[in-house]
């Protein structure tokens, strides 16, 4: 099915699931890593892998979407930080657009480039509407998109730039503190853009404990990915997938 990865998105935010997504960058993971990555995350039951990065400066994403895809059965979404980051071994790619910024590159102009080799790759392509929130420093997301943050309290202008991508058709919204970020996105302002928006909402940047993953999931997120602090220590993935499949609704 075309749209499998984005029917399950849908999916599990219509029974209220909660999903967690491990990101890797792959110019921080050699195949030892991989491997032991990818039996971690299918041990913790992983949702979703996401592969990619602001600045790629390797040439082995295919080798690297391959392998995971040799390991484990975990679906493979592309989260590119450019137009060169495509592989087609890939199950879906998140098309970002800077939603928060006013850099017209970001929010069409490199879409417009990159359009007929994503169209030739095959692959499921998931129009995404980008929010980059302020997490307390400057993140390479902020200085390689050229754009400024939504600030850190402005729940409202977040939940209307979110509003806004939504009615443009965008079919997710990615709230991001960005990489590196010292604070991460409120749960007010999550709740606040959840009480808006339809769309399934995907949260990353400055989550460092489980406590913060399952709080963000209570407050409206619908997935939660976790990339700096895993790559840090690869043990905090089966603490903190526990945590945000723990927030899901209990069934009677």
């Amino acid at each position: 099915m075309h749209n499998k990865i984005y029917n399950s998105f849908i999916d599990r935010k219509a029974k209220g699931i909660k999903s967690f997504a491990v990101l890797i960058d792959p110019d921080k993971v050699t195949p030892a890593d991989i491997a032991d990555l990818a039996a971690k995350c299918t041990a913790a039951k992983v949702d979703y892998i996401f592969l990619g990065g602001s600045l790629v400066i390797t040439n082995h994403l295919d080798e690297c979407v391959q392998q995971f895809k040799t390991l484990c059965d975990i679906p493979v979404v592309l989260f590119p930080g450019s137009p060169s980051q495509v592989s087609r071994y890939a199950d879906a790619l998140l098309y970002l657009s800077v939603i928060s910024g006013r850099n017209p590159e970001l929010l069409i102009g490199q879409h417009v480039l990159s359009a007929p080799a994503v169209k030739k790759s095959g692959l499921e392509v998931i129009s995404t509407g980008y929010v980059l929130i302020d997490g307390g420093a400057p993140t390479t997301v902020s200085y390689i998109s050229n754009t400024t943050p939504i600030p850190s309290d402005k729940d409202d202008i977040a939940m209307c730039t979110a509003m806004a991508g939504e009615m443009l058709g965008m079919k997710v919204v990615f709230m991001d503190a960005g990489s590196g970020a010292r604070k991460p996105i409120t749960e007010s302002m999550i709740s606040r853009v959840a009480s808006q928006v339809s769309a399934p909402i995907i949260v990353g940047g400055g989550i460092r404990d489980a406590e913060k993953a399952y709080l963000n999931c209570k407050a409206g997120a619908d997935i939660i990915v976790v990339g700096n602090a895993i790559e840090k220590e690869t043990s905090l993935i089966k603490e903190m997938a526990d945590a945000v499949h723990a927030a899901a609704p209990v069934l009677k």
